[in-house]
């Protein structure tokens, strides 16, 4: 009588270690969610304002008034009419004319300079970072009365150049530091690699430096669009009607009859439409940029 020995089943080694690694995050899950809760509490509590002006936007004034706040009503489009009647337009093409040439002037101006005070530094580079930096200590009201006697010397007072150049140079500053922090995270034997293979130095910044930091110039660039669209005391001090840009133009409807909070809402909810629709296109590259600096 022939017996047939039976082959002993292969147990997985692996089967252990993957009991043991669902465990652990097991527990740490039980252990991270209370504090889950408490951020999605905190981001609830952040971002109720901004839901509550949307919803504000699409009630009448009466509703908008309301006590206790009406959470259910017939929403209507009347005040996003009357505030385009108003002639928000000019405001709102003003702050797109104004902040998009300024950023763009600086992204010109402040890449050139972080790569040289970064992969390429120059003498005393700490002190000039200092001094771009001290720019952005000087208190704004304390510069307004110069500032203003100058734009009107040479006859840019309720023109909307006068706040591009305005803009760049508040901008500037912020953009250098930020972009240097970006451009410091290349290695530096790129470089010396391209230039081995013959490459030149604008050749390398072209086709090798500058898409690697890409995403620092869209975080950058995107701080920089924030800064300026939101800008109100050079506006409403250097602008009258022509340059109005949309900050000065939600003032407007604070009036001696009282406050138009639907109206109002409307208005406040279209000036920030375009600065959330930037940040929403350009969020994968934000948060890349963002974290550029803390991978190497």
């Amino acid at each position: 009588m022939s017996t047939t020995a039976t082959k002993p089943q292969a147990s997985d080694p692996t089967a252990p270690a993957d009991r043991v690694v669902r465990t652990a995050r097991k527990r740490k899950n039980r252990r991270t969610n209370p504090w889950g809760v408490v951020a999605w509490i905190a981001a609830i509590g952040f971002f109720f304002p901004v839901f509550w002006m949307v919803l504000t936007a699409f009630k009448q004034e009466a509703d908008a008034y309301s006590d206790p706040p009406k959470f259910f009503f017939s929403p209507t489009l009347d005040q996003f009419r009357a505030v385009f009647e108003t002639g928000v337009g000019t405001s709102l093409l003003n702050s797109a004319f104004a902040t998009i040439v300024s950023t763009v002037l600086v992204l010109l101006l402040g890449v050139p300079a972080a790569f040289a005070l970064s992969l390429r530094p120059v003498r005393k580079t700490k002190d000039v970072l200092f001094f771009f930096i001290s720019t952005k200590m000087l208190p704004v009201v304390a510069a307004i009365i110069p500032l203003y006697v100058i734009v009107a010397d040479i006859g840019l007072l309720d023109n909307i150049w006068a706040l591009v150049i305005l803009y760049t140079a508040m901008n500037l500053p912020i953009a250098v530091w930020m972009m240097r922090s970006f451009f410091l995270e290349v290695p530096g034997e790129l470089l010396e690699a391209a230039s081995m293979d013959g490459a030149s130095l604008w050749t390398t910044v072209r086709e090798l430096i500058l898409p690697l930091v890409s995403p620092g110039i869209a975080a950058t660039a995107l701080i920089c669009v924030i800064f300026s669209w939101n800008e109100f005391f050079f506006a409403v001090n250097l602008t009258a009607v022509q340059a109005q840009t949309i900050p000065v133009f939600l003032v407007g409807f604070i009036t001696g009859e009282g406050l138009y909070w639907a109206r109002l809402s409307a208005a406040a909810t279209m000036a920030a439409l375009p600065v959330v629709l930037a940040g929403w296109l350009a969020q994968n590259k934000l948060v890349r940029g963002l974290s550029f600096g803390a991978i190497k």
